[in-house]
């Protein structure tokens, strides 16, 4: 039994041309139907049966089709419905004058839907499902003197959306014995016949490493910019996984991944579709040969040690870019007080200190890493910063940045900074403070993707476990580095400023940087939840405020007069404010399962900026209009920088309009598939993305920091 239960598929939809055949109810005139049965209506689709004659007299077989009136985005499946899905079945039988039965169907092209980790082959809109029944005259004769032939067909399909329905019809028509004489339905099976892949022209072999090569005298980089392959069969090849295309003048290559269960010496079919430059498409009925023997083209052979050390490297340098970006920089202006802290202490001290907040980073990337990669392969599209999808993550973080503030103002003491006097060389508040910065930088840190990371994270999120925590451990490393070679490197250490009476003003001002990030994610929250969300926030940060401050009071009458009954009951209360906030939890849980009604773009966009879709985007490069695309979120600071900076701007949008380039924006705050699948297409897990296509060619990636400069140089002709 395959999977039923599918999610957000309509938004993954790419204009096909193929929807000129299958979606054919919004382009055929609604005509009283001559040979269309009875309909069989559900909540979710019509299903009818036609013929492509209004008579027969079984001269030649006879067209007939299950016709699927499908809802707006509902979907059924193909003969191969993919990793998930059944695909439709029809028993269609004769009697009368003339008798036959078939359950052979014609499929037409169907398209590729990809939600997660997954790929299913379906139709939309109107569908017409084609069957080639022969006829043979009756042996019986009729008493009734009629000479009609009874068609009854039996079908079975399954429709889905956001949840799938297993439906049947019985359908019955009756045709008069007579000359073939065309139906109003045969324009739905010509252009039925149109959609359906031809035999392919092409000699075409399966390699060992997965490298499906054709050759013809017709295939050039011209006249193939895209192609994909679509198995007959599943469970030969990863049906989700990438295709790598490579054209010569005179050969076509795709990788496909093999699966255990597709023997060596077994042939292939299934569907290829060519797509030239200006998004034409045709598919193909291709058969593949087994051959021992992989194709010498290098770019499907490259070596694997290089390709990892090239993504050790890319992680680790991302990491440490990652100190200059604005979402750490909070954090690092806590570290920047330890480091002060430690100027005069004693070499185990500083080390000790920059170990534990090594170990604190590193820990924190790993079990991020783990998680996505467990996500990745339950089938889930987490990408680098998903967590921030969530309003109750967001919450837990704004609160915990929060109290951390009241920390640094001196309303409690929890993990105190040591400001006392020269003579204090080791700190109060042991390394647990070290260790905890260090998650809360990594934390903080994930709504940001630096230089080199997107491509390291892709790289780590698609190779084995073990390699992508190793990738994971390296940005860790990077992130870490700058603290590790203060303290660790001899004399550096020693012209760090002298600890003084300055470091408590210090200390107190590094809250307004943590507090002003609240007020940011307090931003987010409203975003993702909206008003209610924000109500639970905010009565949390006044149950914590009034837990710590008592707290506080009770720190300090603890010293002042020690031990008592009123330093237990204000304890007491501050726990139960503690408890009273942790409670909003479940009801915030509740928020974050039902995200706004428009969780896939922005509420208001800047004049001249258009919503991202995958369809419009489409659209654009086969008209060869330039365009560029902008992925963003709200709680990625990096991106709303590059947009105030480069991209918002007066000069920039007057640029966009003179060059004629259409700016489409797409907001990954919340979960939204579509926006998962077109990162994961660009070998990207964050954002921000920042594609641009001249309207032909492939798309070209640009850095994640943007400059007015280089935006300018970009779309310039």
């Amino acid at each position: 039994m395959r999977i039923f239960s599918r999610s957000f598929v309509t938004r993954l939809f790419a204009a096909v041309p193929f929807a000129a055949s299958i979606g054919l109810a919004t382009t055929l005139p609604n005509a009283a139907q001559a040979k269309e049965s009875a309909a069989v209506s559900t909540e979710h689709s019509q299903a009818t049966l036609i013929t492509a004659l209004d008579s027969t007299d079984g001269s030649a077989p006879l067209a007939v089709a299950l016709r699927l009136r499908l809802q707006p985005g509902w979907h059924t499946y193909g003969q191969n419905p993919g990793d998930a899905g059944e695909p439709t079945a029809v028993t269609l039988t004769a009697q009368g004058a003339l008798t036959g039965q078939t359950d052979h169907i014609t499929w037409p092209t169907p398209r590729r839907i990809r939600e997660a980790s997954l790929m299913s082959y379906a139709y939309t809109g109107d569908v017409v499902l084609p069957l080639a029944l022969s006829l043979a005259p009756s042996k019986n004769t009729l008493t009734d003197g009629s000479r009609n032939t009874v068609l009854n067909a039996h079908a079975t399909w399954l429709v889905c959306a956001t949840l799938c329905v297993p439906e049947e019809a019985t359908l019955t028509l009756t045709l008069p014995y007579g000359p073939p004489t065309p139906s109003t339905q045969a324009p739905l099976f010509e252009a039925a016949s149109q959609a359906t892949p031809v035999p392919s022209p092409y000699h075409a072999t399966i390699a060992p490493n997965g490298a499906l090569h054709l050759s013809g005298p017709d295939l050039s980089p011209v006249a193939v910019k895209k192609a994909w392959f679509m198995p007959d069969q599943s469970g030969l090849i990863d049906q989700p996984a990438e295709q790598p295309l490579t054209v010569h003048n005179g050969s076509l290559t795709l990788k496909l991944k093999r699966l255990p269960e597709f023997g060596p010496q077994q042939l292939l079919s299934g569907t290829l579709v060519l797509q030239d430059a200006a998004g034409s498409q045709h598919a193909l009925a291709q058969k593949a040969e087994p051959t021992s023997t992989n194709p010498p083209d290098e770019t499907l052979e490259a070596e694997p040690e290089t390709g990892l050390f090239k993504l050790v490297l890319f992680a680790f340098l991302g990491g440490l870019i990652l100190n200059l970006m604005p979402c750490v920089f909070p954090i690092l202006a806590m570290k920047a007080l330890t480091v002060a802290r430690l100027g005069k202490t004693e070499r185990r001290i500083q080390t000790l200190s920059a170990l534990c907040y090594t170990f604190g980073i590193l820990i924190t990337f790993l079990t991020l890493g783990g998680l996505l990669l467990g996500l990745r392969m339950a089938g889930n599209t987490a990408g680098w910063g998903f967590q921030f999808q969530s309003p109750l993550f967001v919450t837990l973080v704004t609160w915990l940045l929060f109290v951390m503030a009241l920390n640094l103002l001196g309303v409690f003491e929890f993990l105190p900074v040591n400001t006392g006097s020269k003579n204090q060389t080791t700190p109060q508040h042991g390394h647990w403070h070290d260790i905890l910065t260090g998650i809360l930088a990594v934390v903080v840190a994930t709504p940001c993707t630096a230089p080199f990371m997107g491509v390291a994270i892709a790289g780590a999120l698609s190779g084995p476990p073990v390699i992508g925590l190793g990738i994971f451990a390296a940005m860790g490393l990077g992130l870490a580095a700058p603290y590790l070679v203060l303290t660790l490197a001899p004399g550096l250490a020693a012209h760090l400023p002298r600890p003084g009476v300055w470091m408590q003003y210090l200390r107190q001002f590094l809250a307004f940087p943590l507090l002003g990030t609240c007020v940011w994610l307090l931003w987010v929250a409203a975003l993702e939840g909206g008003a209610n969300v924000v109500l639970l926030l905010s009565t949390g940060l006044v149950l914590l405020a009034f837990a710590v401050w008592l707290y506080g009071v009770a720190q300090a009458r603890l010293i002042q007069h020690g031990h008592s009954r009123g330093t237990a009951a204000l304890h007491g209360l501050a726990l139960l404010g503690l408890i009273a906030a942790l409670a909003l939890a479940p009801a915030l849980h509740h928020l974050a399962g039902q995200p706004p009604t428009n969780t896939t773009q922005p509420a208001t966009l800047p004049k001249g900026v258009e919503a991202f879709t995958q369809e419009r985007f489409e659209s654009l490069k086969a008209q060869g209009k330039p365009v560029f695309v902008d992925m963003t979120a709200a709680w990625c600071i990096t991106c709303l920088v590059n947009e105030r900076v480069a991209l918002d701007t007066a000069s920039i949008q007057q640029a966009f309009a003179q060059y004629g380039v259409t700016l489409l924006r797409g907001d990954w705050t919340n979960h939204a598939p579509a926006i998962s699948a077109f990162l994961k297409a660009h070998h990207r897990d964050g954002v921000p993305l920042y594609i641009y296509n001249a309207g032909h060619g492939p798309d070209q990636i640009l850095p994640q920091i943007l400059t007015p400069g280089l935006v300018l140089k970009t779309i310039t002709p």
